[in-house]
């Protein structure tokens, strides 16, 4: 990977951090040590942040890509992309925004690519790493819905999985780095390549389009219906 390969912001990023900034995330952040670490050539620094990023960028991709196996083959390119770059690696945010950074460009390349070919899998696998739960809870949390009545566990995951696929990219991406990895409008805004106030109005409008999605099924047992292109 060449330094063009790297999102224009990271790079500009690394050019204008000051070294108070750098030092303050470094303080701060002890994924960010850990990447420092990589960066002075610490594999194990590298396997650690590994274990404890892969499984939530693997779920996180997932309800981005719709496909499990995508979704793992795109993580070890994101952490491949992280490893590649550590030797120009500077600490102007925290590490899951950077990480977050490369990986939504990642997702968005692969979804670019699979838009150009005849036939695109949009059917989530339920039975990743977190389970059906936190997707479910995080849909309806972001949409102000919270159940009424005891539901079917399975049904529920697929009207969620449905009313997620629904939104459109962006929609799709700001809720899930809001809800699941419960990052800031900022943080989210450096990831998305964005301002804040561009994520906030991102995130209004997938809560509507999600509790619209959704009311007719908390309601009456209708389900979305899914979009076609």
């Amino acid at each position: 990977m060449s330094i063009a390969d790297i999102p224009l912001p990271i790079r500009n990023r690394a050019l204008t951090v000051t070294e108070s900034s750098a030092r303050r995330y470094e303080l701060q952040d002890p994924d960010v040590r850990l990447m420092l670490a990589v960066r002075d050539g610490n594999a194990e620094a590298f396997n650690e942040l590994m274990q404890r990023y892969q499984n939530r960028l693997i779920t996180v991709l997932e309800h981005l890509i719709g496909n499990r196996e995508t979704a793992e083959d795109l993580a070890q390119d994101v952490f491949l992309r992280v490893y590649r770059a550590r030797q120009r690696y500077v600490p102007g945010a925290k590490f899951s925004t950077w990480l977050y950074t490369i990986a939504n460009r990642t997702a968005l390349n692969a979804l670019r690519s699979k838009s150009r070919r005849p036939e695109v899998n949009l059917n989530a696998n339920a039975s990743g790493p977190m389970g059906a739960n936190p997707l479910d809870q995080m849909a309806l949390a972001a949409s102000g819905f919270m159940p009424a009545r005891r539901m079917d566990k399975e049904e529920l995951h697929e009207v969620v999985r449905t009313a997620m696929q629904n939104l459109n990219e962006r929609q799709r991406m700001a809720v899930l780095l809001n809800k699941f990895e419960d990052m800031s409008y900022a943080d989210i805004a450096t990831t998305m390549e964005l301002t804040p106030e561009a994520v906030k109005s991102l995130l209004t409008r997938a809560r509507v389009n999600l509790r619209q999605a959704l009311e007719p099924y908390m309601e009456g047992g209708t389900r979305p219906a899914p979009e076609t292109s």
